[in-house]
């Protein structure tokens, strides 16, 4: 097992820092960072937690870090079921319903689905029933050819953006079963190639559906300042049309649906 030093050096050369840069960021001195990584002193648990905080650790890793260090883990995990987690639920139900009439997506660090708006039902009308079962994968629905697959346009740019975005992700903070995800649905890729930041903004998922393309890009919204694993781990993916012809058909639909329900919670099956 990996002490606390070990842990806090790994954080930082991922962030690519050196120990002084880290010092400055967290007010400390260069010497009590490099005395702390080697196990010469031993951290608070606020000296770990602020370490933590500048090395931006997510925070399952940070009770990793305090526990460690000899603390007890600071940061609670709890299912969404949760009657603490009500004011959040009702924060990521109202995000996704304001998104519409066009779709908007709720996903955990592993890319399964929490919730989704009625935008997106239409999508999945023709999926085949087991890619549905909760819990439903966010990639596996965009890449298996009984799901999404058939439907995009660009699914070599789906494909090559969705690389781009895990491996990032996995750069940022390891997690074996995103990993496990990544080997069993992209390591294989032919493209292998990630895409410039530049060609990733600029280039749309485009969907054949309805006998229209539509053509939509996505921004990605996650909880500010989280105290819960859960809600860390949390984001929300709104997709907006990328011209007129794309947008009208979403208001056309969502006008002859006005009595569908708004959401689908997927996490309670």
């Amino acid at each position: 097992m990996n002490t606390v030093g070990e842990l806090l050096r790994q954080w930082r050369q991922r962030r690519r820092l050196s120990q002084l840069d880290l010092a400055i960021a967290a007010d400390v001195s260069a010497r009590h960072v490099s005395l702390v990584e080697t196990g010469k002193s031993n951290p608070s648990a606020d000296m770990v937690l602020r370490l933590a905080t500048q090395l931006d650790v997510p925070l399952r890793d940070r009770n990793r870090l305090l526990v460690a260090a000899g603390f007890a883990p600071r940061y609670d995990e709890r299912s969404l079921d949760d009657d603490a987690l009500s004011a959040a639920r009702d924060a990521v139900a109202r995000v996704i319903r304001a998104h519409e009439p066009y779709p908007a997506v709720a996903f955990d660090r592993h890319w399964n689905l929490v919730m989704t708006n009625r935008a997106v039902d239409p999508f999945l009308a023709k999926v085949a029933p087991h890619l549905l079962r909760p819990p439903v994968n966010l990639v596996r629905l965009a890449l298996d050819p009984r799901g999404l697959a058939p439907l995009v346009v660009n699914l070599a740019d789906v494909r090559t953006g969705l690389r781009t975005r895990i491996t990032r992700q996995l750069a940022a903070a390891p997690d074996a079963g995103l990993t496990a995800l990544y080997e069993e649905l992209l390591g294989s890729d032919p493209e292998g190639e990630s895409l410039p930041l530049e060609s990733e903004i600029v280039i749309p998922m485009v969907i054949r559906f309805d006998g229209r393309e539509l053509r939509m890009f996505s921004t990605i919204t996650t909880f500010g300042t989280p105290l819960d694993i859960t809600l860390d781990e949390i984001s929300i993916e709104s997709y907006y049309p990328a011209d007129a012809q794309s947008a009208a058909y979403f208001t056309e639909i969502d006008g002859r649906n006005p009595g569908s329900p708004t959401d689908r919670w997927w996490w309670r099956g």
